[in-house]
């Protein structure tokens, strides 16, 4: 019993206590959130490339429903993007501009680096999949 105490605590600590930088729980579906100084993180799921989210949001997620919200991706591989976000009824949300591909910035991941813009339509865990000539991966993310 003890144990099992100790355990739940310690993982409220790594969720509530993070520092700059640290994993700070799931997303939806098993994605990572981690925030820092700047804007919230998701890391994506791949089998044959490197993923990172770059959320412009004012608060962590969920993410508001109904507003454009910009998302700057890195994704490792080869060839152009492709990406689209869909809820698992099937739901897709409007991609308002992008993939534009950026020649850089001061973000640090991985891959070469593409912005977007998407209005979610409705509340949901979205899946976002990225598509490129070689690699693809996606990222779950929860909207309120």
């Amino acid at each position: 019993m003890r144990r099992m105490v100790v355990t739940a605590l310690l993982a409220g600590v790594a969720v509530a206590g993070c520092g700059a930088g640290d994993e700070q729980g799931a997303g939806c579906n098993g994605t990572s959130v981690f925030l820092g100084q700047g804007f919230p993180e998701v890391r994506g799921t791949s089998a044959d490339a490197e993923l990172w989210g770059l959320l412009f949001a004012k608060a962590p997620p969920p993410l508001p429903h109904g507003e454009e919200i910009k998302i700057v991706w890195r994704m490792t591989g080869e060839g152009p993007l492709k990406v689209k976000a869909t809820l698992p009824d099937g739901t897709q949300a409007r991609l308002a501009w992008g993939p534009q591909q950026h020649d850089g910035s001061t973000w640090q991941r991985p891959g070469q680096e593409w912005g977007t813009g998407f209005v979610f339509p409705k509340r949901g865990c979205w899946k976002i999949e990225l598509t490129r000539t070689r690699g693809s991966g996606h990222a779950w993310i929860p909207v309120r």
